[in-house]
């Protein structure tokens, strides 16, 4: 599974990740529009409070399987 991490989180999520076979990208601070436009390539995002997930961006995640909030 792909994974994006789109705000900041501890370190030990995405080694977490990683141990258990997912291919984890970190990203933070992207704009809504460069969101909307590299979510597509991605099974899970984990958002915190910074990355707002709005309709458009759903609209746009054609492979997203879970959304996580931590």
């Amino acid at each position: 599974m792909r994974i994006l991490i789109s705000d900041k989180l501890s370190p030990k999520c995405a080694e977490i990740l990683r141990s258990a076979g997912h291919e984890v990208d970190e990203k933070t601070g992207l704009s809504p529009e460069t969101l909307k436009g590299i979510i597509g390539k991605y099974h899970g995002l984990i958002v915190r409070s910074a990355t707002k997930v709005t309709a458009d961006l759903l609209a746009a995640a054609d492979k997203l399987k879970v959304i996580g909030r931590a």
